[in-house]
């Protein structure tokens, strides 16, 4: 089986074909016109010509996509894999945490407690009792 570095390494590679691959069939695209001074045998040779590299192409290109959903088939085989891997690993770390949780869970409810969680209440909250600075004040002067 392939390392997961190989199997990314495949990927970019054949990516990189399918690519260069659909490039060159664009530029290929248009079909050599009809030329009419040459005789209709020699433009059908031409197009002949034309079509076969373009379904030599395309074969290319189909046998390129399939190697490559074959790696990425690959690559999700290995991430399923490790998934599972994954999901074995938390269910043996759960068990090992299970019996400490245990403890404190098997305290019945019932029991009353001794403190309650919140204070009663009391007398509501007076300001500060710090008088505050005044100015001494002056007596009016009296007018004769």
């Amino acid at each position: 089986m392939l390392t997961e570095v190989q199997i990314t390494n495949n990927l970019y590679h054949l990516k990189q074909k399918i690519d260069q691959i659909e490039r060159e069939l664009k530029d290929l695209n248009d079909s050599p016109e009809h030329v009419p001074e040459l005789i209709d045998s020699s433009n059908f040779l031409r197009k002949n010509e034309f079509l076969v590299l373009i379904d030599k192409k395309k074969s290319e290109l189909l046998s390129l996509y399939s190697d490559y959903s074959k790696s990425m088939e690959l690559m999700l085989s290995s991430l399923f894999e490790i998934q599972n891997e994954l999901k074995s690993i938390l269910q043996e770390q759960s068990s090992l945490l299970e019996p400490s949780k245990s403890k404190p869970k098997s305290k019945p409810k019932s029991k009353p407690k001794s403190k309650p969680k919140s204070k009663p209440k009391s007398k509501p909250k007076s300001k500060p009792k710090s008088k505050p600075k005044s100015k001494p004040k002056s007596k009016p002067k009296s007018r004769k």
